[in-house]
């Protein structure tokens, strides 16, 4: 069986990822505009494609150098 790389990522699987922690993940999240929200019936879940996960390093990377 082949090994397929999923094309988005849940929530906490990207804050793993990023090494940061889930309501960090949420805030910046939110902020930027970044992720995807995906219903199914009464459960909500953010999903992440890699592409915007790099886009959240970046602007976390950013964030920490100014607050630094």
């Amino acid at each position: 069986m082949e090994n397929q790389i999923p094309k988005y990522v849940t929530q906490a699987r990207a804050a793993y990822l990023l090494g940061l922690p889930v309501e960090e993940l949420s805030r910046i999240s939110h902020e930027t505009g970044i992720g995807h929200l995906e219903r199914a019936g009464n459960i909500e879940e953010w999903f992440f494609t890699y592409e915007e996960l790099q886009k959240i390093c970046a602007f976390a990377s950013q964030e920490h150098a100014v607050t630094h």
